[in-house]
């Protein structure tokens, strides 16, 4: 008996949309006020074409700092570089 893979490594025609980008890709567009103050330090950054500043991520494993991270690296035009202690 031969079943029918439903995973498979090729593009199939019944495949929804661009799987590519899994993550976020975008703007930050996160609820709360730390949102708001995280797009306006970005936002005053790029006006005044200099670096951010550190910004430290706080949260229990597996909330999305690191995708947070690479957004604002994203937003900004810089590289990320991810290092574990």
């Amino acid at each position: 008996m031969t079943a029918t893979r439903i995973v498979t490594p090729e593009r199939r025609s019944d495949d929804v949309g661009d799987t590519r980008c899994v993550r976020s890709c975008c703007r930050v567009r996160r609820p709360g006020a730390g949102a708001a103050n995280l797009s306006i330090f970005i936002e005053a950054a790029r006006k005044r074409n200099e670096a951010l500043d550190h910004v430290l991520f706080r949260r229990p494993p597996g909330l999305g700092k690191t995708t947070l991270a690479q957004i604002v690296a994203r937003e900004l035009g810089v590289g990320f570089r991810h290092s574990v202690p």
